[in-house]
């Protein structure tokens, strides 16, 4: 959860998000999605799966975070409600998925015209291999092993390509780099080499 609190600063500094609707896709545990309803945002959190559902749900008793959880996937949604959301965020979940172009496709057809969408994924290279899955599955045990699977990390090239045929436009990159002795992440614009987060825009 450390690398929490960077991504919705760098979310809420880009694009406010007091009062804005917002998407979270594939919002799991529905960590981002309270932290932005903390900011005033009025968030909507998807997921595929019941069980991350659950815990998130189990999470807003305790929180009181006023936040809409919803069993679906991007594409389905995006179906019923295109247009309807000023930012969508969809974080470390590219890399999870067998055809990531049709989320990225989805994620733009739920945002408004002039709105925000962030991404952010795992480069594929070998400093990535050893960081996210050697380094945070096996070394450090932050992950559970086989969390990962190499041959779907993204490189931000392909991501780029994805995004263009979405229509979207590029605004920014930064990478979150990692240091283990501190356990604390940092935001770093020269370092994509792993944990990486893009900011885009759909044209107004």
């Amino acid at each position: 959860h450390d690398i929490n609190p960077l991504r919705v600063n760098y979310i809420d500094e880009r694009s406010p998000l007091a009062e804005r609707r917002v998407v979270d896709v594939g919002c799991g545990g529905g960590i981002l999605s309270e932290a932005m309803f903390q900011r005033g945002a009025r968030v909507k959190g998807i997921d595929m799966g019941e069980t991350p559902l659950s815990v998130a749900r189990l999470h807003q008793l305790e929180s009181g975070a006023k936040v809409e959880y919803l069993q679906t996937t991007a594409e389905e949604l995006a179906a019923d409600e295109p247009g309807s959301y000023d930012i969508v965020t969809c974080l470390e979940m590219l890399e999870h998925v067998p055809d990531p172009s049709s989320v990225i496709r989805a994620c733009a057809a739920l945002c408004k015209p002039g709105g925000d969408i962030y991404f952010s994924t795992i480069n594929r290279n070998p400093k990535a291999f050893m960081f996210a899955i050697v380094g945070a599955e096996y070394l450090l045990k932050m992950l559970p092993k086989g969390t990962h699977d190499f041959s779907r990390f993204i490189r931000p090239a392909e991501l780029g390509n994805w995004i263009r045929d979405a229509g979207l436009q590029m605004q920014h990159m930064t990478g979150l780099t990692y240091n283990p002795l501190l356990r604390t992440y940092r935001l770093n614009e020269k370092d994509v080499d792993v944990n990486y987060m893009i900011h885009v825009k759909k044209p107004a």
